[in-house]
C-alpha cells in the first residue's frame, strides 16, 4: 500500500524560502511523482513533476523559483521553494502514479495521479 507523508510547510515572509519533503512508502519500480497545491476557493493545480530518470516539469508560475528533486535511496521527494510570493500560499500535496511521467496525458493534471498525501500548509505573508 502506497503512503505519502508531506512535511516542511510553515509560515514565511515574501521573498523567503521553504523546503517541502514527502516520504513515500510502498513504492517500488517506476513512478511519476509530483507536487500540487490548492488555495482556498481554487482548484488544485500542478506545481512540478519528476520522472524516474530525474527529468522535471514545472508550472509557469513557479519556473525559476521552485526545484523538485528526489532521493530514491530515502524514498523521498522534495520541493525547494525560493523567492516565495503571497500567491504561493496554499496546501501543498505530494502525489505519485505507477507509470512514467511520459505516459501520462498531463504530468501536472491531478486526475493522472493515483496516490496522494494529506498535505502541508504553506503561508506566505507580504
Amino acid at each position: 500500500q502506497v503512503q505519502l507523508v508531506e512535511s516542511g510547510g510553515g509560515s514565511v515572509q515574501a521573498g523567503g524560502s521553504l523546503r517541502l519533503s514527502c516520504g513515500a512508502s510502498g513504492i517500488s519500480g517506476y513512478y511519476c511523482m509530483a507536487w500540487f497545491r490548492q488555495a482556498p476557493g481554487k482548484e488544485r493545480e500542478g506545481v512540478a513533476s519528476i520522472d524516474g530518470d530525474g527529468s522535471a516539469t514545472y508550472a509557469d508560475s513557479v519556473k525559476g523559483r521552485f526545484t523538485i528533486s528526489k532521493d530514491n535511496a530515502k524514498n523521498s521527494l522534495y520541493l525547494q521553494m525560493s523567492s516565495l510570493k503571497p500567491e504561493d500560499t496554499a496546501m501543498y500535496y505530494c502525489a505519485a502514479d505507477p507509470a512514467s511521467c511520459r505516459g501520462l496525458r498531463g504530468v501536472l493534471e491531478s486526475r493522472e495521479y493515483d496516490y496522494w498525501g494529506q498535505g502541508t500548509q504553506v503561508t506566505v505573508s507580504s
